[in-house]
């Protein structure tokens, strides 16, 4: 009998601790990692790996597979990118706990929020639960090709304990609190890795109404808290518009030197926001200096929207006489933009935003005519694109209108083209100011969002970037080193959430294993697919470069295609690696 499951020969080995890198074997066997360095003995399978890296896989905390994960076993598009590990519930969005007469409320606050189909929820969900601990019992049926651990959301708790009187506003009763905190303790002790809420105003359900926890107290923030520190672990993660009057960090900082637990928020350059970055990263260290644990999730590159013509939006949307023509089948509407008179037509008018939220009319101009923050995304884009770049720029030097430009654009490649717009982390028109926070210990990288704004984005596809642009290619400034890189997508997320048994290629760790040829990686045109339950759409990008990703010791994809393994299940709480001394 051979001595090993799976040996990896050979392979530049980056080990996740931010320790050099250095040429090496990897044994695997029983799902856990064997032996490292020169490996004696045979094994069922071998895999050269020389001149490939060899990573821990990457561990995404901050995804929206709440729905998908309860039916779909390859868990892309976030599996396609080296990524073996995802936790969800973020943001305070979920299915669980769910009263059988709120599924329909439930999936209009996630497609709100987080721009998944309803419709694709609605079909896929089969809803085996109502309670916290009912739904993980749900998603342990269903194995996978990556791991998954989830929060329990503020948005479910609220609207199960509140009922019809959960609206914006509403102020629970101290029963009420009582009665939600019993929830989140009981779903922490059933293996939730924490608590989640939204607290920004951009978060909407689908009929425009504030998300449950946007005018919550710190009091009932707190009492949340504390019942998931009587549980005796978990994170408390937030999406905040972090108004100084609310006094977001005072009461982040209390909660964490209470209980003894990390709080972790959504750390995001906006120009929109009251507090810049830079006094959010400033005012968390000065609760950290005096003894909190609160940690920034910060992005790698610009959050915004991917634009398309069967995308959630694009420039024309609100234009009168293509509103007109957006609810009519894809074929009918392709022929009227095939229309040379229609285009003209639309390019006349004028963009009607008279219904539009004023909260959000600003973002909707820019939208519709920022054209100087827009960017034309061709074979090679590059996510952190220059002035000379943009729409307003390539039109100029075309010698036509930015309207009719971004026009021509989106109807390229059989009306498939896409238009990127970074809201969020590019009011430099750059990324410079994220460098230096790549070295730090109060953030990790996080805010993919895998899974969610199915119409709009494809940051599931972050660690691809952050190897091939921030370690690789990046010529606008400073690149990061290789090691910190991989620390920082695999151990540092890892450890956030107590997964200690990950994220680091030692003996006695699980085998969750990425073999990289880092030459060759390469993230690939996105595209458009109709592919969710009820044909919902979502936009997916994959990679070049993935020879092989490796989960609980199976190959679960080749060169980017999945084998068909499933050995990912469900995680349940904080988890331990029994470190095993290298095998003589």
């Amino acid at each position: 009998m051979p001595a090993f499951d799976l040996i990896i020969r050979n392979g530049t080995i980056v080990d996740g601790t931010g320790a050099e890198r250095f040429t090496g074997d990897v044994a695997i066997r029983d799902g856990l990692i064997a032996q490292v360095g020169e490996v004696a003995g045979d094994a069922a399978e071998e895999i050269d790996a020389e001149g490939h890296l060899v990573t821990p896989g990457f561990v995404d905390i901050h995804t929206h597979y709440d729905g998908q994960a309860t039916w779909d076993a390859e868990m892309a598009p976030s599996s396609w990118h080296g990524v073996t590990t995802v936790v969800m519930g973020n943001c305070g969005v979920g299915f669980a706990p769910a009263r059988p007469d709120q599924h329909d409320w439930l999936i209009g606050l996630m497609e709100g929020v987080e721009d998944i189909p309803g419709t694709a929820l609605a079909e896929g969900m089969t809803w085996e639960w109502e309670t916290f601990p009912e739904y993980l019992d749900a998603l342990e049926k269903l194995p996978r090709t990556v791991d998954v651990g989830t929060h329990v959301p503020h948005g479910a708790v609220r609207a199960y304990v509140l009922g019809e009187r959960e609206q914006p506003g509403a102020v629970p009763t101290e029963a009420d609190i009582a009665a939600m905190s019993d929830i989140v303790e009981e779903g922490v002790r059933a293996g939730a890795l924490g608590f989640s809420t939204s607290r920004t105003v951009i978060h909407k359900d689908v009929d425009g109404v504030l998300v449950p926890g946007t005018t919550a107290t710190a009091d009932e923030l707190i009492a949340l808290g504390r019942a998931m520190g009587r549980a005796g672990h978990g994170v408390f993660e937030m999406a905040s518009d972090l108004r100084r009057e609310w006094d977001e960090f005072g009461w982040m900082g209390r909660l964490s030197r209470e209980t003894g637990l990390p709080v972790t928020f959504a750390a995001l350059q906006s120009i929109a926001k009251e507090m810049p970055l830079d006094e959010q990263i400033e005012t968390m260290r000065a609760e950290n200096d005096n003894g909190a644990n609160i940690v920034a999730q910060i992005a790698l590159r610009g959050n915004g929207i991917v634009m398309a013509w069967r995308g959630t939006v694009h420039p024309f949307r609100f234009r009168p006489s293509y509103m007109a023509i957006a609810d009519l089948p894809w074929e009918e509407q392709k022929a009227k933009l095939a229309d040379p008179a229609f285009k003209a037509q639309v390019l006349s008018e004028q963009i009607d935003l008279s219904e539009a939220p004023q909260d959000i009319a600003g973002l909707l101009m820019i939208v519709s005519a920022g054209w100087t923050m827009q960017f034309e995304m061709d074979e090679d884009f590059d996510y952190e694109p220059g002035p000379e770049a943009s729409v307003a720029a390539r039109a100029a030097k075309a010698g036509i209108s930015p309207e009719e430009y971004a026009w021509d654009m989106l109807c390229r490649d059989d009306y498939s083209g896409f238009i990127y717009l970074p809201i969020l982390n590019y009011a430099d028109g750059n990324l410079d100011f994220l460098e230096p926070l790549q070295h730090s210990d109060d953030t990790v990288n996080s805010l993919s969002d895998g899974g969610a704004h199915c119409g709009t984005i494809c940051d599931a596809a972050s660690p691809t970037f952050m190897l091939q642009h921030w370690v690789r290619d990046r010529s606008r400034g400073d690149r990061i080193g290789l090691e910190n890189a991989i620390k920082r997508q695999c151990a540092d997320t890892a450890r956030l959430y107590g997964l200690e048994d990950r994220g680091v290629i030692a003996p006695g760790y699980l085998a969750d294993l990425n073999i990289i040829d880092f030459d060759r990686l390469k993230l690939g045109r996105p595209w458009l697919a109709f592919d969710l339950p009820a044909g919902g759409k979502r936009l997916l990008q994959k990679a070049e470069g993935y020879v092989a990703t490796i989960k609980n010791g199976t190959v679960t994809f080749r060169e980017g295609e999945w084998t068909g393994a499933t050995p990912g299940g469900l995680i349940r709480g904080p988890q331990r690696a029994e470190l095993a001394e290298a095998a003589e």
